[in-house]
């Protein structure tokens, strides 16, 4: 008898040796039920870890035999005695050569123990990830006061929305023998193996125009920081080099700490362009290479400015859109915590100071800076001193989100080329760590092309913005939820996996089941189904008002070109370099 889903009676919560997580033969009803498995026994073991943490309180408080000192360190010695270790040779991808020789026991705590994140280190990771408000004031200049504190909060709102929607979705297909290890996993179970390639192809791509975005920042930053003595290909190279190295980091888990630094470097020149913004003038020099706008008066305006065109505040637009862009790498983040179910304790915490820095930071250095803001805002500031700690500072966070970019893209790439297309072995075995340390570097070059092909910090965030980073934050999410709701909701009484037989009971199929998926919570999905159209036709405008603004700026007077020694941030190009 098949088991509906929610009541996996009957089977050991242990018994999850790992499957192939991209096994066509594999229907939804089997993720569902694996999944349920596993969020049961992380419910019961959390629930058993606080008993026994209370116990062991009292007890140390109480007991007659108890000794301050030495009893939680023989705790926490047997905790981490307690807690598996994953080993580097054994993994999924060797699964169907090495079942007979580990037991379905084994197998289970090797699974867990991958598992070691936190709501709090995933807190950090989020905001790390999106946090960058830098962007903000800029695209206040090109909407306006009124239009811009609107649309920055409803696509807050929906990044948030998006946010709960990937979360949902990971809870129910998600488990030790199926695992979730990104975005392409959960395409793949719900619209199948070709959508799974394409979201994988779409989602490399961002990655690695993103870290082609902070190639292109830092090289701005180091370009003002040597006033243009510096040739602008040399400021691109250093910072693709420290990349390269910084990006030998493996393990989330061990960027936590490094995200930690991150959010209050992130807060201190935040608060640092603020007072300077609100002390100086703006950086004329700086505006009119960027921008092209000639030195005057500061101008703000309340609804969209009239010298602004169409075209211009899409563009702006798009920087929201890529300043809440983070959903893709969600499922990253959740694949390696302990409790999933935390997950939406640090995205709520993240997305609420997210979006309180950004409306804040925005307003207020918008009000004094006005049509001269330029993008990164902290290489607008006037006083050279003030402008060159805001650079150093900002290169710093900005060489380990791209750091970050580079591990998640690494390992994406790693494990749909390597080990599904040509079977090699698990990025954390041996061969893959020799093979990461040459990757790595590899990597930063192809994002170091991009960044000196096209040196238009702007109009390059805002293209990719359009065209990938709206898809994983606003268009993706509500399509694989309507998938996964109406598939969900066309089950039946009776209906589900049996673990015993390894079958799928269904009682109809065809239309019948469409339509009875479909009909419930249709309000639901219908808004859903719209959301996503509203995401994709804004997407298609910010991607040709994009790519028209980058012709356009090469057309222009004061622009840096491509490979060229010239800074998209030193209007004076005859300066001599001295390299």
């Amino acid at each position: 008898m098949a088991h509906p889903i929610g009541t996996p009676a009957g089977t050991s919560l242990t018994s999850q040796a790992p499957g192939d997580p991209h096994d066509s033969s594999v229907q939804f009803e089997e993720y569902l039920y694996y999944a349920s498995l596993t969020r049961t026994f992380e419910a019961q073991q959390s629930e058993a870890n606080i008993t026994t943490r209370r116990l062991s309180a009292f007890w140390r408080r109480f007991g007659p035999m108890h000794d301050k000192n030495s009893q939680p360190k023989a705790e926490n010695s047997a905790e981490k005695s307690a807690e598996p270790k994953p080993d580097p040779k054994i993994s999924p991808s060797s699964t169907l050569s090495s079942q007979s020789l580990v037991s379905d026991e084994d197998w289970y705590h090797i699974a867990r123990a991958r598992r070691a994140a936190t709501w709090g280190t995933v807190f950090y990771l989020i905001t790390t990830d999106i946090l960058g408000p830098w962007s903000v004031p800029w695209a206040m200049s090109k909407m306006g006061y009124g239009p811009g504190v609107v649309l920055y909060t409803v696509f807050g709102a929906f990044a948030g929305y998006s946010g709960y929607q990937l979360w949902r979705m990971f809870l129910n297909l998600d488990s030790y023998k199926y695992p979730v290890k990104n975005f392409g996993d959960l395409v793949f179970r719900i619209y199948g193996r070709w959508a799974r390639h394409c979201s994988n192809v779409l989602q490399s791509i961002q990655l690695l125009f993103n870290v082609g975005i902070v190639i292109l920042g830092n090289a701005q930053s180091l370009s003002q920081v040597t006033r243009g003595s510096l040739c602008f290909v040399i400021c691109c190279v250093v910072w693709a080099a420290a990349g390269s190295l910084l990006g030998q980091i493996r393990s989330l888990k061990k960027f936590s700490w490094v995200a930690h630094s991150c959010i209050w470097v992130n807060l201190i020149i935040a608060f640092l362009v603020m007072g300077v913004a609100a002390n100086s003038p703006p950086n004329f020099e700086a505006a009119l290479a960027n921008n092209g706008v000639p030195e005057g008066p500061v101008v703000t305006h309340a609804g969209s400015p009239p010298e602004v065109g169409f075209q211009a505040e899409l563009v702006g637009l798009m920087q929201s859109v890529y300043a809440y862009g983070g959903a893709m790498i969600f499922c990253e983040f959740m694949s390696e915590m302990k409790r999933p179910w935390d997950f939406w304790k640090g995205m709520i915490c993240a997305q609420g100071l997210i979006y309180c820095c950004y409306l804040l930071f925005g307003l207020f250095t918008y009000s004094y800076q006005g049509q001269f803001t330029i993008n990164p805002v902290y290489q607008g500031l006037s006083p050279y001193a003030w402008q060159s700690v805001g650079n150093v500072l900002a290169i710093v966070q900005c060489v380990i989100y791209g750091a970050l970019c580079s591990n998640i893209a690494i390992k994406l790439l790693w494990q749909t080329f390597v080990q599904e297309g040509f079977k090699g072995p698990d990025i954390d075995s041996h061969v893959g760590q020799i093979l990461w340390i040459f990757l790595i570097p590899l990597y930063w070059f192809l994002a170091f092309v991009i960044a000196t092909a096209v040196p238009q910090f702007s109009n390059i965030s805002s293209l990719i913005a359009a065209l990938c980073i709206q898809q994983f934050t606003y268009t993706f999410p509500p399509i694989l939820m309507l998938g996964f709701e109406i598939k969900k909701d066309a089950m039946q009484e009776g209906e589900g996996f049996d673990p015993v037989t390894r079958t799928v009971t269904r009682r109809d199929s065809g239309w019948r089941r469409w339509r009875r998926g479909i009909a419930k919570q249709s309000p639901v999905k219908l808004f859903n189904l719209i959301f996503a159209l509203g995401a994709a036709a804004t997407a298609i405008l910010g991607f040709y008002s994009s790519l028209r603004a980058i012709i356009e700026s090469f057309e222009g007077a004061h622009v840096a070109t491509s490979f060229g020694c010239a800074s998209p941030v030193i209007l004076n190009t005859t300066r001599t370099h001295r390299f």
